[in-house]
């Protein structure tokens, strides 16, 4: 599974967001809360949906599975000139990733496996401090073993 490197521009996102971890995941309940309202949501730049993780710095160095992040359902716009009551703006640096594509059940954790234990650490690149992403676009089929989904990895390279 070798990803592709892609540079990306600064987006802007409106969306939902909720602390959780790894062992307390609140997914599905995030998920349920935004997509009633998403269709409230103007000037949309496309029709993916992004699910986005925001840690610390020290998160995967210092690997807890209890310890919180914030995750965030949202979608793309244009600006910021309305937000929906209950929805938040959020800006998305840009920079490089490595995007891969995953295949099956969001459940389904091989893919970010391979990531961190086999790619990353013999790739030439590091983990950058910034957000990650699953991009959803048409091929995604939520809960559908033949779902696909674009897994967004925010990298530098090494020294």
């Amino acid at each position: 599974m070798k990803p592709r490197i892609e540079t990306l521009a600064e987006k802007k996102l409106i969306g939902k967001r909720m602390a959780m971890s790894f062992s307390d995941d609140k997914t599905v309940e995030l998920w349920k809360s935004f997509m009633p309202g998403r269709k409230e949501i103007l000037h949309s730049t496309g029709t993916e949906l992004y699910g986005m993780q925001v840690y610390e710095q020290s998160y995967f160095s210092d690997f807890n599975p209890s310890r919180e992040f914030e995750k965030w359902a949202a979608i793309a716009v244009a600006d910021f000139d309305i937000v929906p009551d209950g929805m938040e703006p959020f800006i998305l640096t840009g920079g490089q990733y490595a995007v891969f594509i995953h295949k099956g059940a969001s459940t389904d954790n091989s893919t970010f496996r391979y990531i961190f234990t086999s790619w990353l650490p013999h790739s030439d690149y590091l983990l950058d401090d910034r957000p990650h992403l699953e991009v959803l676009g048409e091929k995604y089929k939520n809960g559908d073993p033949n779902s696909e989904e674009e897994v967004w990895i925010p990298i530098k390279p090494k020294p």
